[in-house]
């Protein structure tokens, strides 16, 4: 529908352009004369250019040779108008009365007649008017031509026995019947696209209407299969509980069974055991009878012992007590005896230090006398050493003051030097500019003696010795007064006429240069937005595909389609509808966090089948999605992995199930990093190993 809007607008420009040359071609503007056809209701008759079919390729020679009776205005009748033609004043005006017939002669297959077409005979216009397909074959037949006979070719030149016409108009009058045809065409073509646009139209709003019946046994229908699966789901649920039940029961009902063979086991063990413990009880109570005699006086003897026992271990007590305080006290002894002898050794040890010191000290006391005047000595030496130095000192401090005190003057003589080279270096830019002024004028001077066609050399070698600017200038200024003096008299009128033409001409050479360089821009432009038209609709449509496809599979059901805002694809925005399973939001903003992720992600996976690459980063898409929705979106991952490799930054569990390597960060210390990989499968080798 686009594409046939777009020709028909196409044709109806060109149409209305051609129309408007045809109108002022065929005299139809607004004038004396279309003012004078108005007020004899002629302004809709036809003009005979316009009831003319001109055989291909002879339109030139049928223009040729009607001249201004194609202007001419088909009236019925010319008696009628005789009396009102006296009113016409000003203009031209042809007429062509439809009801005279001209004679029933048949007409000749090499006549220009022939090849027009026409409601009437033009035997009045055309009569004795021959045909020949090129100049030579008109020449060769002219010598047989009568006076009232001629001949046209297909160029349009006519000739007759002793005259010729060759028309090549370059105004809005050449090609009238060329135009006639073409906007017949048009016409034609214009009609058939109205009605084609208006079929494409109303198909549109079939498909449309279907589309929106469609779009409601769709919703219909998944309401339907929604509750179906929810149906599905819940009996699915209670049979997945009441086979966990089933299951639960078996294994309970086993466990009873092996439960009450362990106790029949049991209960057996314990009958025999029991049997034997009846006898050994028989035979005990035969002993205890025994042996009671032997007990009470066992308890008797025992009494005895006891009193005896707790006045043995009061005096242990006792005496135990008093074996500790001893013992206690032995070793305090113990204790003090032995740190005495350590002090008595540490004594004896400092004692022996101290004596081999005052050997030490008389020995170096014996000695010490002797160097003291050595030490002296060497004291002056190092003295006198230190007033040189001391001196040498001062005279070098002496000398770097010096040397400051000069670099200071030079430094202030290169200051001064840098001025001066500025001054300089100003100066020079002053002088260059001043010599650019005089190079400029003397440029300006040279172009004007040589728009004056004089050369310099010759004036400068025909110049006189004496002459000055001062006489040259006063020479001027009298030869002005003089051209003054002889008023307004142009006598250069010629060769500023000359000049003028000279700039018209490169003038109308740049306007045509700009002409053409604006319409190959426009052609350019033209077919850029051509291009990115069929290049964006065609995106469009595949983005358009991918989205009606990845929807459903993240949502598990719903549909969603982009629409554009504009008729216009270079304008048009892009609008998102989008409607998960059992919704119908009118607007994208009525969607969960969640579902606009997944909508989102639907569009930009979209986006990305359209040029896979072979790495793709997802950078926690699946936050703001719930358990069932990230296992749509990582179902959606593995689809699309059989061609790129993804690498998406998580922390939800089940999207890292699906991940073949994972890398974790973690900071063992503040601010220290570390990454920690695991290669899955390797690990689940090793863990199946």
């Amino acid at each position: 529908l686009d594409e046939s809007r777009g020709k028909l607008q196409d044709i109806r420009g060109r149409s209305a352009s051609l129309e408007a040359l045809q109108q002022a071609a065929l005299g139809k503007e607004e004038g004396v004369v279309t003012q004078w056809l108005n007020n004899q209701h002629l302004q809709d008759a036809p003009r005979l250019a316009e009831e003319l079919d001109v055989e291909t390729g002879w339109a030139k020679a049928a223009e040729c040779v009607l001249g201004e009776h194609l202007e001419a205005v088909c009236v019925d009748g010319v008696d009628p108008l005789a009396d009102v033609l006296e009113n016409f004043d000003e203009g031209t005006l042809t007429l062509f009365d439809t009801k005279i017939e001209s004679a029933g002669e048949s007409v000749q297959a090499d006549t220009l007649e022939s090849k027009i077409k026409a409601p009437w005979k033009l035997t009045s216009l055309l009569k004795g008017v021959l045909t020949a397909e090129n100049l030579q074959q008109a020449l060769s037949m002219r010598a047989s031509l009568s006076d009232v006979e001629s001949i046209v070719t297909r160029e349009g030149i006519w000739l007759g026995k002793n005259w010729l016409r060759v028309a090549r108009d370059k105004d809005e009058k050449a090609g009238i019947l060329q135009r006639e045809q073409i906007l017949k065409v048009l016409s034609v073509e214009t009609s058939e696209l109205q009605a084609a646009v208006l079929q494409t139209q109303q198909q549109l709003e079939t498909e449309r209407e279907q589309l929106s019946t469609a779009e409601m046994d769709r919703d219909s229908s998944q309401s339907t299969i929604n509750q179906l699966t929810r149906q599905r789901a819940n009996r699915q649920s209670d049979l997945s509980a009441r086979q966990a039940r089933l299951e639960q029961m078996q294994t309970r009902q086993q466990e009873q069974r092996r439960e009450a063979e362990e106790v029949r086991q049991q209960i057996e063990k314990d009958n025999n055991d029991l049997a034997i413990s009846r006898k050994k009880l028989e035979v005990a109570l035969e002993e205890m009878a025994k042996l009671e005699g032997q007990r009470s006086e066992l308890q008797q003897r025992r009494e005895t012992c006891q009193e005896n026992l707790t006045v043995k271990r009061e005096q242990a007590r006792v005496d135990r007590d008093a074996a500790h305080e001893i013992k206690v006290r032995i070793e305090t002894l113990r204790a003090e005896s032995n740190s005495t002898e350590q002090a008595l050794e540490r004594m004896q040890d400092r004692q022996k230090q101290l004596a081999e010191r005052r050997d030490e000290l008389q020995s170096a006391a014996a000695e010490s006398d002797a160097p003291i005047e050595e030490m002296s000595k060497e004291l002056e030496t190092f003295l006198a050493t230190r007033i040189k130095v001391e001196e040498e000192l001062t005279q070098a401090r002496t000398a770097v003051e010096a040397i400051d005190h000069h670099m200071r003057e030079l430094e202030e003589a290169r200051s001064g030097a840098e001025n001066s080279v500025q001054e300089v270096r100003s100066g020079l830019e002053s002088i260059r500019i001043g010599w650019q002024e005089v190079k400029v004028r003397r440029q300006t001077l040279e172009e004007a003696i040589n728009e004056t066609k004089f050369e310099l050399k010759t004036l400068i070698d025909e110049m006189p010795e004496d002459a000055s600017e001062f006489a040259w200038e006063q020479s001027v200024d009298d030869l002005e007064q003089k051209i003054q003096r002889l008023g307004p008299i142009n006598l250069a009128a010629i060769e500023e006429y000359e000049q003028e033409a000279e700039r018209k001409k490169y003038l109308d050479e740049q306007d045509k240069d700009l002409t053409d360089a604006l319409t190959t821009l426009e052609n350019a432009i033209a077919k850029i937005d051509s291009e990115t038209r069929t290049r964006f609709k065609e995106t469009f449509d595949k983005v358009n595909s991918g989205v009606k496809e990845l929807f459903p599979r993240l949502f598990g059901g719903g549909h969603a389609y982009l629409e554009l805002t504009d008729d216009n694809l270079l304008d048009a925005g892009v609008t998102i509808m989008a409607r998960p399973p059992g919704k119908r939001n009118s607007t994208i903003h009525l969607l969960s966090g969640g579902e606009k992720a997944l909508t989102a992600v639907s569009l930009v996976f979209s986006i990305f089948q359209l040029n896979p690459a072979p790495f793709c980063m997802l950078d926690e898409v699946d936050a703001p999605l719930d358990d069932a929705n990230v296992g749509r979106f990582c179902d959606m991952v593995k689809y699309m992995s059989d061609k790129t490799q993804f690498i998406f930054i998580t922390h939800n569990k089940i999207t890292m199930e699906i991940s073949q390597h994972l890398t974790g960060v973690t900071m063992h210390e503040p601010g220290v990093s570390r990454l920690v990989a695991v290669d899955v499968e390797a690990a689940a080798e090793l863990a199946s190993a």
